[in-house]
């Protein structure tokens, strides 16, 4: 039996914030100077105990194994906090079964949306046609329509969705079949590859950004940004902070001997010691500017999608592997900006500014 769904009741009973805000499990980590960001992690119990007692959050983001599927039973139980979204990847034509029976996890442990990443290329090496997309996601779509699990296809690198420029057409394709194209928006995608010629070449889009006729920066009019909300698509969106072009990841290193990509930027101001490069704020503010655009969004549309929030600040090679902050102090941080640019909107479109 799943744990209810009481934080997300409460934390929107009253209009103030009409989303569910959560915490990426790979996120829940207290590292330090003395102890850093590692690829171990915290008992199951200690993980739900942390995002609860930090006050900021309404469920806990992450899909159970079969394995330690009892122990998320006990912790939602335990601490009241309820799974409501979960995320995994998938390489067609190897990992069919394996998304399947996700999405029966998905339904037993009380998550109503499943988060799908899945890689540019099918098993036997053919770069993932539009048809194949297109079919994939009605696939997926009607089992999790039997199982009350709604898919959402996630903007990520090393998926088909770092051609960003695929993503219009093929939701407007699902969207001509009658069907909702349900998009999870993380926009630090976007916002790493501003201004760096290697990483917009991986996207295929480097010459679209350089003459201005595809915009990634989402303070100018028209980004993607834009494009994606504008298509009401938006279901979920994630924070992770990122500066455009910024530092790879210089205390990991790839088998090739390259630095890990560089997907995260610490929120708050590391301590000296706790980061390899330089800090700025202002590096912070596109992934803040996307975030607020897609507040804005919702609170001018009525028809807006938009229902899940979580900050993903995680672990892994490309984002905060090794560094030497508090892991999830930075998430705790991305919860209260997150609420805190939610209360501004209000007030601006209370005031007509919007």
């Amino acid at each position: 039996m799943a744990a209810g769904d009481n934080g997300g009741a409460a934390a929107s009973a009253n209009g103030e914030f009409p989303f569910l805000l959560g915490c990426n499990g790979r996120g829940v980590q207290v590292s330090s100077l003395d102890k850093p960001v590692s690829l171990d992690e915290l008992p199951i119990d200690e993980q739900f105990r942390l995002v609860k007692e930090s006050g900021v959050f309404d469920y806990f983001d992450r899909i159970p194994l079969r394995d330690n599927f009892a122990e998320y039973e006990r912790a939602m139980q335990k601490y009241d906090l309820p799974v409501h979204t979960a995320s995994w990847f998938y390489m067609l034509g190897r990992d069919d079964a394996l998304m399947y029976d996700n999405l029966e996890i998905c339904r037993d442990v009380g998550a109503k949306c499943h988060n799908i990443m899945t890689f540019t290329h099918h098993a036997d090496g053919h770069v993932l046609t539009d048809d194949e997309i297109v079919a994939h996601y009605m696939d997926v779509y009607e089992r999790g329509l039997k199982l009350g699990v709604e898919p959402s296809f996630e903007l990520h690198v090393n998926m088909w969705t770092e051609s960003m420029a695929r993503v219009t057409p093929i939701a407007r394709r699902i969207q001509a079949q009658g069907v909702p194209f349900n998009y999870t928006m993380d926009y630090s995608h976007v916002n790493f590859k501003i201004g760096n010629p290697r990483e917009l070449d991986i996207s295929e889009c480097r010459e679209a950004a350089e003459s201005g006729a595809m915009v990634l920066d989402p303070f100018e009019e028209g980004s993607l940004c834009d494009e994606w909300l504008g298509l009401g698509i938006v279901k979920w969106i994630q924070l992770r902070t990122v500066g455009p072009n910024q530092p790879e990841n210089l205390w990991v290193k790839n088998d090739d001997g390259s630095f890990a990509r560089g997907i995260q930027y610490p929120i708050v101001r590391p301590k000296p010691g706790e980061w390899h490069s330089p800090w700025h704020a202002y590096m912070l503010e596109p992934s803040k500017e996307a975030i607020r655009k897609a507040l804005r969004y919702h609170a001018t549309h009525a028809n807006s999608p938009l229902r899940y929030i979580t900050t993903e600040m995680i672990n892994l090679a490309d984002y905060g592997l090794g560094a030497k902050y508090n892991l999830f102090e930075q998430n705790v941080e991305a919860a209260k900006f997150i609420r805190k640019a939610w209360k501004e909107t209000q007030a601006l479109n209370a005031a007509g500014l919007l």
